[in-house]
């Protein structure tokens, strides 16, 4: 079995055989034990490449060696450094030893010598008569050549693995329990085991294990090194006593052993889906595992790769992402639009972080999924997980929520080690935020003793930053403590192109819901809901969906989306996000000149606002005077009057008509 990548790299390059007859001097002296290098005598010439060359000798030499040696063809002569990286005993024809058992040996150049070699080749190769040529020619047209050396990683893996062919193992088992015993003699180890996920019960399994009985070993995915090899995919190489694992220290008391060292690298599938891992423990005669084993690991990571490429691991119940269909997962957040990709990336990015984060997004943007799939797939994923609304609750049960009361423990307590999610944090009282704020930086309620190891995720649907710039009414240190990590959603009608995956997805699960087959939109109804605007974003789209299974129990494929009394949409209207919050400027059945009125109306409201109440200052900004944004008040307050009480407007259409002509007399005045 190959040991190095330096060996399989001179296993697999091409050759130029070398013959006596080609009166091709060459000499070789090794590096002993004092440092010094001496001669060896009796050595043969066997072949060259580009990186390295080949040769016999008697004289007995180990793996790593190095080497000086010397070349010359004519009047080309240079001397190289090498090390050897391959030994094997010379046989005869027959398949037997040969007396005085000469050592075929393998060495690998250093790099800074290839140019030198590169030439030496050159001019061997135009000296060969033509029937030689021929024949290396046949040879390197007929060898496997790689383009890189992630492709001779893949073949060198694929070769390996039919090792358990090769050697007439009647199984798979057997055939692993082999492999893992040969890891451990290479890597020098004391133990070691292969996990596989088990997506049925979330954990990491051992299917071989070496020193141990394998039904001991079996955890969380998300626990201990191997849980942090199989989740983010890099390989480790940890030293117990320096870093500290205390997960490795739990599982010593289960099996009994001392950890001292451990190396773990991960196991894919034919899908590039990490599968599980091979992990090494107790590295002999040295405290960690070297360089040179973590490079063998990746090359045994890619052999049980190829042994288990099989395996994939589907489950509807199973934590992981990779492993379930989307449709099928509790907490899933659905779509392939860029934006999408963005929130995954900040998911893998934010999840074991401890520090408090920010997510900012329109309402029904999935903000509390967001939080959600971050616990769940972080290490606090195995704690409890609560949610605390801030809007629509008295101030009361609020309070008993945050901090507790005589006969209720605080959500805090309750989550001890797991994440809870603030919702709606702008809405909370000013007093309120306060007092949390003080809590959570001294990590302790009062009147209680115990420390909140619990991670805060705060949902805001509210302008946090205008809210203490303009309003006063969000206190400035706590939104500097929430905002460590702050995650910006994007609304549903930014990224359009997740909502033919939410319905697909929403609509399975309704009729899931309704003990119903599946049903489908039909493409013109697929069309009038890609163009509507989603003004409550995904929480809207549900409900619509709902709806539509509601109205259409029989029907295989909804073709309508409801009728004017019960529409499951209303696609009269659109959502832009200037006008969002504003009452009526986004109806369509108001004359335009009114929906602009308000529109303007809102912007006056605001500018005073930032004015604290002084509409004299709030003019001049706008470059309107005083007296002509008294007008546009009035004018807008008769509008929204107007359509608070239609019968009363009626009577006075003329005066609501007029009023706008003579405001845009007195604003060309003031102009």
């Amino acid at each position: 079995m190959l040991t190095s990548f330096s060996e399989f790299k001179y296993y697999q390059s091409f050759r130029v055989p070398v013959e006596s007859c080609d009166d091709v001097q060459f000499l070789v002296e090794y590096e002993n034990e004092h440092g010094k290098f001496s001669f060896v005598e009796k050595t043969k010439l066997m072949d060259v490449s580009m990186s390295g060359l080949g040769f016999v000798t008697t004289f007995p030499m180990p793996v790593g060696t190095i080497l000086r040696c010397s070349l010359q063809f004519k009047r080309l002569r240079f001397d190289f450094g090498a090390s050897i990286v391959r030994v094997f005993k010379e046989t005869s024809k027959a398949g037997e030893e040969q007396d005085g058992e000469p050592m075929n040996y393998g060495a690998e150049m250093d790099a800074e010598d290839h140019g030198n070699m590169k030439r030496f080749i050159e001019q061997y190769i135009q000296s060969l008569p033509p029937e030689r040529l021929k024949e290396s020619l046949t040879k390197l047209a007929l060898t496997q050549s790689y383009a890189s050396e992630k492709e001779g990683f893949e073949m060198f893996s694929l070769l390996l693995s039919l090792f358990k062919d090769i050697t007439q193992f009647g199984n798979k088992e057997k055939f692993v329990e082999s492999l893992l015993e040969e890891i451990v003699r290479i890597l020098n180890g004391q133990r070691a085991s292969i996990f596989l996920i088990n997506t049925e019960t979330n954990e990491l399994e051992a299917v071989a294990a070496l020193g141990i009985d394998k039904e001991l070993l079996k955890f969380d995915y998300r626990k201990g090194i191997a849980g942090s090899v199989f989740t983010t995919g890099v390989s480790l190489n940890i030293d117990t006593k320096t870093d500290k694992v205390r997960f490795s220290e739990e599982m010593d008391q289960v099996t009994g052993f001392d950890t001292r060292s451990i190396i773990c690298s991960p196991i894919t599938n034919r899908e590039d889906k990490i599968i599980g891992v091979i992990e090494i423990l107790n590295k002999r005669n040295e405290d960690r595992f070297t360089v040179e084993d973590e490079k063998t690991m990746k090359v045994l990571g890619l052999i049980l790769s190829s042994v288990f490429h099989q395996y994939n691991p589907l489950s509807e119940k199973t934590l992981i992402r990779r492993f379930s269909t989307p449709y099928d997962r509790e907490f899933a957040w659905i779509g392939r639009s860029p934006q999408t990709s963005e929130i995954r990336k900040s998911i893998v990015r934010l999840k074991d972080i401890d520090s408090p984060m920010l997510v900012m997004g329109e309402v029904g943007v999935g903000k509390k999924l967001f939080a959600h799939i971050v616990h769940n797939e972080g290490k606090r994923g195995l704690a409890p997980f609560a949610t605390i609304s801030c809007k629509g609750v008295d101030e009361a049960s609020l309070q008993t929520a945050l901090f507790g009361s005589e006969t209720q423990k605080s959500k805090f307590e309750e989550c001890i080690n797991g994440t809870i999610c603030i919702d709606e944090i702008g809405f909370m009282p000013l007093a309120m935020q306060i007092k949390l704020c003080n809590v959570l930086k001294e990590r302790r309620i009062p009147g209680s003793n115990i420390s909140l190891d619990v991670r805060t995720i705060f949902t805001s649907s509210r302008n946090l930053k205008a809210m203490v710039e303009e309003e006063g009414s969000f206190n400035p240190d706590f939104l500097s403590y929430m905002s460590a990590s702050e995650v910006n959603i994007e609304p549903l009608r930014k990224r359009s192109q997740d909502i033919d995956d939410l319905l697909t997805f929403n609509l399975k699960r309704e009729c899931r819901k309704q003990g119903l087959l599946l049903k489908e939109f039909s493409e013109s109804v697929k069309d009038q809901l890609r163009s509507y605007g989603w003004p409550q974003n995904v929480s809207e789209l549900e409900k619509a969906v709902e709806k539509s299974v509601l109205y259409n129990p029989k029907a295989h494929v909804i073709t309508d989306l409801g009728s004017k009394a019960a529409p499951i949409v209303d696609i009269t209207k659109t959502s832009n996000c200037m006008l969002e919050g504003i009452p009526h400027a986004d109806d369509f059945h108001i004359p335009l000149k009114d929906r602009v009125a308000l529109v303007e109306r809102e912007m006056i409201i605001a500018e005073i606002k930032r004015h604290r109440g002084n509409k004299s200052k709030a003019a001049t900004t706008m470059g309107i005077s005083r007296e002509a944004l008294r007008k546009k008040m009035l004018m807008s307050d008769d509008i929204v009057d107007g359509l608070k009480n239609p019968a009363a407007a009626a009577k006075t259409a003329d005066n609501v008509i007029a009023l706008p002509v003579k405001i845009e007399k007195d604003d060309s005045e003031a102009a």
